[in-house]
């Protein structure tokens, strides 16, 4: 099995790096061999199109069963404990459109793309279902993928209107979007590290929500090493 794993920092799975350092099997440093298993790290940069356009080259250069996301991100509802690691299971581009006198239209409501349209299904990108994060307890959730992160009331308004989603990033939907076109197995974790809100960052919990997406991905690689003979 061969895994591409992809963040947009380097700090976002600096604690798995670690972790896996022994497993390293390429001069680059950034191929892991567990058993028959494969992974590669690759670290996108931030935002859209620094993941379309890294992870599409990559998928343009080798071929892997699985991508998978990781990093962190805001939520929009204190459901969502900060610290907390979810799935995402399906995304949308929450800023593609335009603003008129004050109303934000979007891509689909311009009829500039149907909301059924390869790749998306009812407007969302959807990702395929997998039993990889099976027994880690992990709640799925709708994400949204902003170019802006969210810190106004009236933004953070009118995306819970428009979409009602459960977490936000300036990665995911990139991601689903070109994997969905690639045909890709994929998969999307995030850890929320604060809360869709007028930006205040002494609330935030970035140590706790790195701590914890690693310990999510350390988990998912124990599945992979082989089973030592006693």
């Amino acid at each position: 099995m061969k895994i591409l794993l992809i963040a947009a920092t380097e700090a976002e799975i600096a604690p798995l790096t670690e972790y896996i350092e022994p497993f390293k099997t390429s001069p680059d440093g950034h191929n892991y061999t567990f058993g028959d298993a494969n992974i590669r790290l690759l670290i996108t940069g931030v935002g859209m199109v620094a993941t379309a356009y890294n992870l599409t080259k990559e998928l343009a250069k080798d071929q892997y069963d699985m991508v998978l996301q990781a990093g962190v991100g805001g939520a929009f509802s204190s459901s969502i404990a900060l610290g907390d690691v979810v799935l995402v299971g399906r995304e949308r581009f929450a800023d593609l459109g335009v603003e008129d006198n004050g109303n934000y239209i979007d891509i689909f409501d311009l009829g500039l793309l149907q909301t059924n349209e390869k790749p998306f299904t009812d407007g969302w990108l959807e990702a395929p279902a997998t039993g990889w994060f099976a027994g880690l307890g992990l709640k799925t959730v709708n994400g949204v993928t902003v170019n802006t992160v969210s810190g106004t009331l009236a933004t953070i308004g009118r995306i819970i209107d428009s979409y009602n989603p459960d977490v936000e990033s300036m990665e995911g939907a990139a991601m689903h979007y070109v994997c969905l076109q690639e045909g890709m197995q994929f998969a999307q974790i995030r850890a929320i590290s604060n809360y869709a809100e007028p930006r205040d960052k002494s609330k935030w919990q970035m140590g706790k929500a790195i701590k914890n997406l690693n310990d999510v991905l350390k988990a998912l690689i124990d599945t992979l090493k082989p089973v030592q003979s006693s």
